[in-house]
């Protein structure tokens, strides 16, 4: 993929561990995903101590699956596959999309979609036969992306999320594997 002159490789990683590199790069891509307004529930980036016990409590989850998107070798964004939990047995044929995201440096080199694809080859592995998310209408390249790939929109939350003292409502997709 090129975006300009330049040509970028982008991989997408399963991560079954969090190294201090890694770790820093996955803090450094979201806090600027979250500057630029493609929060994952944070509006602000929190503290960088507070960050990655959030990264490295994600890790310790059993019901979490976390992909990082690569571009060059350095972690520009991420994805999580969550599983439902044990007793919620009649949920146990979807998963949840979250935390899905790129750093503004990374994106254009189709970084967004490869992780979205992974997320639904994973979600298959697992067994699952439907995806879920929801997202903010305002995060308006994460919509057309979701739509583009066969994600359904379901249902409009008109107050999902408080934004500069204003609310602001989200859209709760389906995409059947």
């Amino acid at each position: 993929m090129t975006k300009g002159d330049v040509t970028a490789e982008v991989k997408v990683e399963k991560v079954a561990s969090l190294g201090r590199r890694a770790l820093r790069e996955l803090c450094d891509s979201a806090s600027e995903a979250i500057q630029d307004g493609a929060g994952f529930g944070w509006l602000r980036p929190p503290l960088a101590q507070k960050f990655e016990r959030y990264w490295r409590g994600v890790m310790l989850v059993p019901e979490c699956t976390l992909l990082v998107g690569k571009l060059d070798g350095v972690i520009g964004g991420s994805v999580q596959l969550v599983s439902p939990p044990p007793q919620k047995e009649a949920w146990a044929f979807a998963c949840l999309i979250d935390t899905h995201f790129v750093a503004p440096w990374a994106r254009g080199h189709g970084m967004a979609r490869k992780l979205l694809e992974q997320v639904g080859s994973e979600a298959c592995e697992h067994g699952f036969t439907a995806m879920n998310l929801s997202v903010r209408v305002t995060q308006k390249a994460a919509v057309n992306l979701y739509e583009t790939l066969g994600f359904n929109c379901w249902g409009t939350h008109p107050k999902y999320a408080l934004v500069d003292g204003k609310t602001v409502a989200g859209h709760y997709y389906c995409k059947e594997l």
